[in-house]
């Protein structure tokens, strides 16, 4: 606990907290809105996109746009701390190295538990005004996929926690983050087989969240061998561990 209210005495007084947070409620709250107007086969989604039960699908599918944003979030605040010394003074003051680790992990946990606070919001608001079927059997079917879209944030942050403590510096290891997960992964996807490459962890963390009508796209395509959100969970949290103790194996072995 008290790592917790350290952390949030520092975060809730950054300006730049508060920016980027305001920025990924508007922007997301935004295309949630206007993704109604979106154009399938000629025509508009219209107000079927907040039909329950399916409306978890696809509000977890939006919100995973925005787990980059929280990613170069949780970036600025480590490489800040390096910046003004402030992990380094932590440690001197008592602060173990790995408990300096685990206070961003408890932060990336946070932010996720948020981000999934916001999207649980977000549904009932749009689904109670426009979805044609309120039951509490449609409401609460397939809302699993908040619990998937949450893992998926904790992994993409925790993703961007490595290349923070890795690199220290905000603006490279922004650009490595991305790199990573919009460039450099997808390359390699394309040069092994598709059996192997689901199981990387950008793969796996996307599979959380799977596009809305995927079967569709498939029965028009060749079927995608990504893995259910059901079989990605175990695989993420393997990777989240790994980028957890990676981390602290970087911070534990460096000077600060």
């Amino acid at each position: 606990m008290n790592l917790i209210k350290t952390e949030l005495r520092k975060i809730l007084q950054y300006p730049t907290f508060w920016v980027i947070m305001a920025t990924y409620v508007l922007l997301q709250v935004l295309l949630i809105y206007f993704s109604s107007s979106f154009m399938v086969s000629g025509q508009a989604l219209g107000k079927s996109l907040y039909d329950f039960p399916n409306l978890w699908m696809r509000f977890s599918y939006i919100a995973y746009f925005f787990n980059l944003l929280l990613g170069i979030l949780v970036i600025v605040l480590i490489t800040d701390e390096y910046s003004y010394r402030t992990l380094r003074q932590q440690v001197i003051d008592g602060r173990s190295r790995t408990e300096a680790v685990l206070a961003k992990f408890y932060v990336t946990l946070g932010l996720a538990a948020t981000g999934t606070v916001f999207l649980l919001i977000m549904g009932l608001l749009f689904g109670l005004i426009y979805s044609k079927d309120t039951s509490l059997g449609a409401i609460f079917g397939k809302i699993d996929y908040l619990s998937y879209f949450f893992v998926q944030a904790v992994g993409y942050m925790c993703l961007a926690m490595f290349f923070a403590f890795l690199i220290r510096k905000s603006g490279l290891a922004i650009i490595a983050f991305l790199a990573w997960s919009k460039i450099v992964e997808p390359i390699i996807h394309y040069q092994i087989d598709d059996s192997i490459d689901r199981f990387m962890p950008m793969k796996v963390f996307g599979s959380l969240t799977p596009t809305p009508g995927q079967e569709i796209i498939d029965g028009l395509t060749s079927p995608t061998l990504a893995l259910s959100p059901a079989w990605a969970v175990l695989p993420a949290l393997f990777y989240i561990a790994l980028l957890v103790l990676a981390s602290m194996l970087l911070v534990r072995y460096r000077d600060l």
